[in-house]
């Protein structure tokens, strides 16, 4: 371990990431060694390593990168690195980026979007009030730097996107807000799935303008 890596281990940020992988394992969202997540502390990024467990990961073993993408010391940094630099260069005040391959968002992720401002309608309060509109993120494979310069040339805002055929990636200004948001996305999207072709209500556009307002969260405020 680096000595840049033994400062960090401790740190508050570095422990939420562990119980955070530990929280999403448990869930059942992270199957195999699916799944990275990362935080940033200052200048630099400690993530996942490629192939690890969520549920088993070690503060002291951890990728560290540089906001550039430069190797500072650890294991071999998750291939999807390139994801996360794009939403913390997107949102400086973001601390915390989770992606996973969670199977109900997943499942919605290789369906036809429901507006181009979101993959997901707005079928619970919850979803808009933790996580807002999140857009699709067009098809590339597993590492292709290309997803993350779509997601910084996007002109409205998000904290969250769904990857098409892959699955969900959130942002947070905290590690527990990256969590949530998540979790929400892959309960949103399973409602969806289980209602297919019924009919459903939505929220309107006064109630999500309620949310958004309360909550600051981001939705544009016009059906598909």
């Amino acid at each position: 371990m680096s000595t840049a890596q033994a400062d960090l281990a401790g740190h508050p940020l570095c422990q939420d990431l562990v119980q955070a992988g530990a929280t999403l394992a448990g869930l059942g969202l992270s199957p195999g060694s699916s799944g990275n997540i990362s935080v940033r502390i200052g200048d630099t990024v400690l993530m996942s390593p490629t192939g690890s467990d969520l549920a088993s990961l070690d503060a002291g073993n951890l990728a560290l990168l540089s906001l550039d993408g430069d190797v500072l010391g650890g294991p071999k940094a998750s291939k999807e690195f390139p994801l996360h630099q794009a939403m913390y260069a997107r949102y400086p005040d973001m601390t915390a980026v989770v992606h996973l391959h969670s199977p109900n968002a997943a499942a919605l992720s290789c369906t036809q979007p429901w507006a181009p401002h979101s993959a997901l309608p707005p079928i619970t309060p919850y979803l808009v009030m933790r996580v807002g509109q999140v857009p699709l993120i067009p098809y590339a494979a597993p590492g292709n730097s290309s997803q993350g310069a779509y997601i910084n040339s996007l002109d409205f805002d998000f904290s969250a996107v769904l990857l098409q055929n892959h699955g969900p990636l959130t942002s947070g200004a905290s590690v527990q807000q990256a969590v949530d948001a998540i979790i929400e996305i892959e309960e949103a999207a399973k409602l969806v799935l289980l209602l297919q072709e019924r009919p459903a209500r939505l929220l309107d556009d006064a109630e999500i303008a309620e949310l958004t307002r309360t909550y600051g969260t981001t939705w544009k405020t016009s059906g598909p």
